[in-house]
């Protein structure tokens, strides 16, 4: 099977996403007054309406409601003050009514966009940018100085409920394929549930998995789900297909369900784009058909044969009258928007002086904006934001990612020793490769930088006046290695450096020295 960038060169790949978020922060279900609580007991948390046992009668969330429109004002959606809900219908254990209840095809959120910013080697995917220089579009692309932004276009998102959780006993991973029988757990049905659906406009499984993270991103920020992935609260849905480069017609698309992780999402799609690429060269057919992400295999694998509309016989729910949503009722949750990631970003930006770069990564996690807020409230000092920003998205975000499960708040860093260190390495008291060395003992040892500084016996001499002896002393010992210099061996510049260092016993400031050096053999 050929590489991506081998495929990518010959198809454009055509994606599309389905994005499920439960409203976990609300207390009870959609329809009725049952409680939300991940990991109860199994089925303890039901009642007449989530089973849908005769007679009983729905009760809307308003503050379901209230959410999905907090959602779509965040992903620029127009907001349709009349819409319906529909009776889904299928069999299958996991809703013991037969239907889901779900909006029909006006949803509450329609016609919404988000832009998304793509560089670093997640652009490298996106090989159809030559001739673009910055600032020039290419269909839904702009070029930056940093790689493109891809402007992603959201159908809708409507309001439905969840279904129960099937756990499959004996089998192998929990799955259906080979288990001897199979439990029913009624508790998430009638959860609250927001879809989500994206326009076909991503083109590379780095843009759905960027689409995805900024999508969480204001989900917490709105505070309207906790967005687990690993339980279930934010699940994934990727429809894919190719078509020649060129072309214009759609392929036959299959659908990759629940995909519960960043990763899994991007290498679920890199892989079927490669399947679908092998079964057309070959001369082969793509059927409709939704499929699994193996990820122990590393492959995707056929569940069933896709169902359309008309397989599930989607009528009006009687039992729920027709939305009519106020002007009043839109503006007052308008009202209740937060700062969003994108507003913050562009906040750091102009207050800070920051790259649009630096910006965006602080504000991918709260964790870490918060924690940039809270060192720039002690800083006082624009000068120290970048070295804030380049300690919290290098040496913090590496430590946290490399330690799963850690908690910035969990560590020994506060920001008031984030603070202290980054002005010791902006007064020279310390080098770069030093500060780095005391961001370990911090975390380590849960010390005070100064004190692992002077403990350490650490502290940088940048007096020009005792580097200037060393760095002559250094020039009259290696008479020869002068000379290659000057002959145009300027690579030797690292020697020198490195010598002078070793005479102080690696406190004398480089910035210093190669100043000095600079002078002295230029």
């Amino acid at each position: 099977m050929k590489k991506l960038e081998e495929v990518l060169r010959d198809w454009e790949a055509v994606i599309g996403l389905e994005v499920h978020a439960e409203l976990t922060t609300l207390q009870t279900k959609m329809f009725c007054g049952c409680k939300l609580e991940y990991g109860a007991d199994p089925n303890t948390h039901t009642c007449p309406v989530c089973l849908g046992l005769p007679g009983a009668l729905p009760v809307p969330n308003k503050a379901a409601i209230e959410s999905i429109v907090l959602a779509g004002l965040a992903t620029n959606c127009d907001i349709e003050k009349r819409s319906m809900f529909y009776r889904k219908n299928y069999m299958y254990p996991d809703m013991s009514k037969n239907f889901q209840t779900t909006q029909g095809p006006v949803a509450f959120c329609m016609r919404g966009w988000l832009d998304l910013e793509v560089d670093g080697p997640a652009a490298k995917e996106r090989i159809d940018l030559d001739g673009l220089a910055p600032g020039e579009s290419r269909e839904n692309v702009t070029r930056t100085a940093e790689g493109y932004r891809a402007h992603v276009g959201i159908t809708r998102i409507h309001m439905e409920e969840d279904a129960g959780k099937m756990n499959h006993v004996g089998g192998s991973e929990g799955r259906i394929a080979g288990a001897t029988h199979s439990l029913v757990d009624y508790n998430r049905c009638g959860t609250p549930l927001i879809e989500l659906v994206t326009e076909p406009e991503l083109r590379t499984p780095e843009e759905a998995r960027l689409f995805m993270q900024k999508l969480r991103q204001i989900y917490l920020t709105l505070g309207i789900s906790d967005c687990s992935m690993e339980e279930g609260s934010l699940r994934c849905d990727g429809n894919v297909s190719l078509r020649r480069r060129g072309a214009t017609e759609f392929g036959t698309k299959t659908e990759l369900k629940n995909m519960n992780s960043f990763k899994n999402l991007h290498d679920g799609l890199a892989y079927e784009i490669c399947r679908q690429a092998e079964v057309l060269e070959e001369g082969g057919i793509i059927y409709q058909e939704t499929r699994h992400w193996d990820p122990s295999a590393k492959r995707t694998i056929v569940m069933r044969v896709k169902e359309t509309a008309d397989d599930y016989r989607l009528f009006p729910e009687p039992d729920l009258a027709p939305y009519d949503l106020s002007d009043e009722f839109i503006e007052g949750v308008r009202k209740k928007l937060p700062e969003l990631p994108d507003q913050k970003a562009k906040r750091y930006e102009d207050a800070f002086g920051l790259s649009a770069y630096d910006a965006r990564h602080l504000v991918e996690h709260r964790s870490t904006s918060s924690f940039f807020e809270a060192c720039m409230a002690l800083a006082g000092d624009a000068p120290l934001a970048k070295p804030l920003a380049n300690l919290i998205i290098n040496d913090v975000t590496g430590y946290l990612n490399a330690n799963d499960g850690i908690e910035l708040a969990d560590t020994s860093l506060t920001p008031e020793r984030a603070v202290e260190l980054v002005g010791l390495l902006a007064e020279d008291a310390i080098s770069s490769k030093q500060a780095k060395e005391v961001f370990a003992a911090i975390i380590d040892e849960d010390k005070d930088p100064s004190a692992i500084v002077e403990e350490r016996g650490m502290k940088q001499v940048s007096d020009s006046g005792a580097i200037e002896a060393v760095v002559d002393k250094v020039l009259a010992e290696n008479p020869e290695k002068v000379e290659q210099y000057k002959a145009g061996k300027t690579g030797l510049i690292g020697f020198f450096v490195g010598q002078c260092m070793k005479e102080m016993r690696g406190q004398g400031n480089p910035k210093v020295i190669n100043e000095l050096l600079a002078q002295k053999l230029g």
